[in-house]
């Protein structure tokens, strides 16, 4: 163990949503300024403070008490300081793992302040029951929370972030909604579509013919700003099943229908009907009740497709995409009677983003998986063939490809991580001066400091993210050699398939990308293109 004037220290501050409430005193301005100060008068030397605002401490799922871990192990620092126990964590088993054996472990010192811990010392027999504590209080706090969220969805208070498309909340009560008339009127053209017995695909194919924006994008339009969500502006079966079938258009309000596995477990999982808390006539309804019955009785009607042997995957689903736009391809299966009244079933796949959103989207892109699995065994073999021939030839232009391709990208890489670096270093320097002229002489307001620092601490979050993802993507090219390897290890294999199956897709295939059929001269061509494992396209 170093001696006091030697520890590299880290910061950990952190504030929930819930800690809000409780004011100044856990704010993390404060918490900051408190640590800083305590490790200035022990003459430790602060290399890095992290930060986590807005996050619970039920779990370590948080990406600053992950850096500082990671950073800890990495002997970046070996002293690690935190305001109390509970900043570092509720969850009191994780935590006594980190302070009992993970950090004593790689010698890193633990000291949380307010509650005189410090893993220096073997008089910390109090911190487990602290740990416990403060995983009682989070629990409690959480079945607090969830059961004043249950009494308000219990007396019709809208609960949600956004006003579900047709309504927007009133000015006056923000749990209420008023009708919004532009959107409410394409919610009944949905149902009268809908109660003429058009399907949902057929709807969105009207809808998008139309040029009628997708509830997100209306949304978007309302503000005056632009949709920043990846989409392709095509309205959908999947939103209008949802926009058909929500009780809400009849003035009814249904919440409750997922929720969290555990205050420590934040996944969300879908509740089964009967535990949904449901309250009638809580608003006015878009459509009549008539027309929602109608729907509902079509709904019945339609006969639903029977599904395939229970587990049993199409040779490629999720492989094979989309070359125009992008989206998956859709499995689709096709019954024909022959003349001689033979039964034939023919397997196809077509664009995703056509069969939701119809030709105004793309464009059908439909191959049989016969010919598709004759073509990509053909590839297979041509592949595995060169490199038995000639390995040596092979392997130089595997990787001359992959030096033309990321060369002048990873020289561009390695620009930006010294850049970012040099710069994340200077955003240290400054926030750190800017905390000794607050601490120590106060000749910075406290409006200039908050405003400083928190566009530093923005600044320092995004060079941080950005950088993470340059090294990876340095370190991925580090392993093209060895990537080259083991595809020519594993495609020789197949030298002599004669039949495809799904194993062998998944071994050796990325994905695969279809483009649409086209005719010159006067024959059929379509562009396929194989990305293999490892190594990509191969030409």
């Amino acid at each position: 163990m170093k001696s006091q004037q030697n520890y590299d220290a880290g910061i950990y501050v952190r504030l929930s949503k819930d800690d809000e409430r409780a004011g100044e005193s856990v704010s993390i301005e404060n918490q900051k300024l408190i640590l800083t100060k305590h490790a200035q008068e022990q003459g430790w030397n602060v290399i890095e403070t992290y930060c986590d605002d807005g996050y619970s401490g039920t779990n370590f799922d948080r990406p600053g008490v992950t850096r500082l871990i990671e950073d800890a192990k990495d002997g970046k620092i070996n002293l690690i300081l935190v305001k109390d126990l509970s900043r570092f964590g509720r969850n009191y088993i994780q935590v006594g793992q980190f302070t009992d054996y993970v950090f004593p472990m790689i010698g890193c010192r633990f000291v949380a302040l307010n509650d005189g811990v410090d893993t220096i010392h073997n008089d910390n027999d109090i911190m487990p029951f602290r740990n416990l504590f403060n995983e009682f209080q989070s629990r409690d706090t959480s079945k607090k929370i969830k059961a004043v969220k249950k009494a308000c969805a219990g007396a019709g208070k809208y609960l949600g972030c956004y006003a579900p498309f047709g309504y927007k909340k009133s000015p006056d009560n923000k749990h209420k909604f008023i009708i919004d008339e532009p959107a409410a009127q394409i919610v009944r053209k949905i149902f009268d579509y809908r109660c003429q017995g058009y399907g949902f695909r057929k709807i969105a194919g009207f809808l998008n013919e139309e040029k009628i924006p997708t509830p997100r994008d209306y949304c978007y339009q309302q503000k005056g700003e632009p949709n920043p969500f990846y989409s392709n502006h095509m309205w959908n079966d999947v939103t209008l099943r949802v926009i058909i079938r929500n009780e809400v258009y009849i003035g009814n309000m249904v919440q409750g229908k997922s929720g969290t596995l555990s205050y420590k477990n934040k996944k969300f999982i879908k509740k089964p009907a009967e535990e949904w808390i449901r309250v009638e006539g809580t608003h006015e309804p878009i459509i009549e009740m008539e027309t929602w019955n109608q729907c509902v009785e079509i709904d019945k009607r339609i006969k639903k497709p029977r599904s395939t042997k229970e587990g049993k995957q199409s040779l490629f689903g999720g492989l094979v995409k989309c070359l125009d736009c992008g989206f998956s391809m859709n499995y689709h299966q096709e019954t024909r009677f022959r003349k001689d009244g033979r039964r034939v079933v023919y397997v196809s796949y077509m664009c995703g983003n056509y069969s939701r959103s119809g030709s105004a989207a793309c464009s059908v892109h439909i191959i049989y998986q016969d010919r598709l699995a004759e073509l990509v065994i053909d590839d297979i073999c041509h592949h595995a063939r060169r490199v038995i021939e000639d390995e040596v030839a092979v392997r130089r232009e595997l990787i001359e490809k992959r030096n033309s391709d990321t060369e002048q990208q990873r020289k561009a890489d390695k620009a930006q991580v010294k850049s970012l670096e040099s710069r994340l270093a200077e955003l240290e320097r400054l926030m750190q001066k800017l905390y000794e002229d607050r601490v120590l002489s106060s000749g910075v307001s406290e409006t200039v400091f908050n405003s400083l620092m928190k566009k530093y601490e923005a600044e320092r979050a995004e060079k941080a993210d950005a950088l993470t993802v340059l090294k990876d993507r340095l370190n991925a090219a580090a392993k093209d050699e060895q990537d080259i390897e083991n595809f020519m290890q594993m495609i020789r294999k197949y030298v002599a398939v004669e039949a495809l199956d799904r194993e062998m897709l998944l071994e050796l295939i990325d994905y695969i990308e279809i483009g649409e059929r086209f005719i010159k001269d006067n024959q059929k061509y379509r562009d396929i293109t194989i990305h293999y494992k490892f190594v990509g396209k191969i030409s």
